[in-house]
């Protein structure tokens, strides 16, 4: 089962940490998938949850262990066309299906299988619902690789 990293975080939620170039390049090198946040502005690219904060080339997007969340509209027009990169929209929805067909599960809905489930640590998913999933989006990346390999 894949675990991706949250907005590339390692230990739980981390301001400091989020979305950072250098932190998503850790985070792979680890053995992880990141989902990160994506903003297009003026057709420069940005990371950022709550806004634009890490300038970056198009290029790094392309990289196969991304989950590109598009967090504006010309973010998602710029991405969900290029075959090499796995993007997505959601805001609140139960489902979103990603450019590269996998179903993004918003936190405490139905799962579905081979799905991606978000966030366990704030649900009330038990383990046998979480090893029926294609991959687990968490702040707490460590702890669910660890509790999936002891079962």
């Amino acid at each position: 089962m894949k675990i991706i990293c949250h907005r590339a975080n390692l230990h739980g939620p981390s301001k400091d940490l989020e979305n950072k170039p250098e932190q998503i390049l850790d985070c792979i090198k680890l053995g992880f998938d990141v989902e990160i946040d994506v903003w297009n502005i003026d057709n420069e690219f940005y990371l950022g949850h709550d806004g634009p904060q890490y300038k970056i080339d198009y290029n790094f997007l392309k990289n196969k262990n991304l989950w590109c969340h598009a967090k504006n509209y010309e973010a998602l027009q710029s991405m969900i066309y290029d075959i090499n990169i796995n993007c997505f929209w959601h805001q609140n929805d139960d489902y979103t299906l990603t450019s590269k067909n996998f179903m993004w599960c918003y936190p405490n809905i139905r799962l579905i299988d081979n799905a991606i489930a978000v966030m366990p640590e704030i649900t009330d998913y038990s383990l046998q619902d979480l090893k029926k999933c294609y991959a687990i989006c968490t702040d707490y990346p460590f702890r669910y690789k660890d509790m999936l390999d002891e079962k």
